[in-house]
């Protein structure tokens, strides 16, 4: 059977993935902050060395508070760091992906669009697709998929944090409401129940048309 590990699986949108690969049948271990909390190496490296193999990887996460440069912590930079970036990284040095599998990394829009408001996320969440995107051609040779999804405002825990008068946000954005988690979840199932293997290396925008950006 078909295994696959979801990162930050308990709630939002991985738990929206978590439940639409539940219903092709893929033995999915949905992982909550208990099971791994990747701004902490320690609990990285224990994690890996139990599920240290899969079919399909789906690395999410949260993201730091909103804050102005000028009060970000050395503390700050240090946790996020290692959360948004060497976290992922590590665990792609550890975890084996079987030929044929799929890494979906679920990112942001701001890796396209930096929000100075989100500039931790801006940063750190840009910096890993780089790797990412670079990443994929050695997997590609292994038939390995890696898609980058970003999304924008999708009507999670995370946007009602980060945005004030969520009726008033809706109101300004081209389809007037929030994607929903689910609609990422069907996405990421689609893919892998029709065996889609050469969309590989890709950002796919994922902002109901709310992006201002070509590429």
């Amino acid at each position: 059977m078909t295994r696959a590990i979801i990162l930050g699986g308990s709630r939002g949108i991985g738990k929206a993935i978590s439940n639409s690969l539940k219903s092709i049948d893929i033995e999915v271990f949905a992982a909550s902050k208990n099971d791994i909390d990747t701004s902490n190496l320690d609990s990285v490296k224990k994690f890996v060395q139990i599920h240290n193999q899969t079919d399909v990887l789906v690395l999410n996460t949260g993201g730091p508070p909103s804050k102005k440069f000028t009060s970000i912590t050395v503390e700050d930079w240090n946790k996020y760091h290692n959360q948004l970036f060497l976290g992922f990284c590590t665990i792609l040095q550890n975890i084996k992906i079987n030929d044929d599998g799929y890494i979906f990394l679920i990112s942001s829009s701001i890796i396209k669009e930096p929000n100075e408001k989100l500039i931790i996320s801006s940063a750190y969440r840009a910096a890993f697709s780089e790797v990412f995107k670079i990443l994929s051609k050695e997997y590609a040779a292994k038939n390995i998929s890696c898609i980058n999804i970003a999304p924008g405002p999708i009507n999670t825990d995370r946007t009602k944090e980060l945005v004030e008068n969520i009726e008033e946000y809706k109101k300004t954005l081209p389809m007037k409401r929030l994607g929903e988690p689910d609609e990422i979840g069907n996405f990421v199932k689609a893919i892998i129940q029709n065996k889609i293997k050469y969309l590989s290396g890709v950002v796919i925008n994922f902002d109901g048309a709310n992006s201002s950006y070509i590429f």
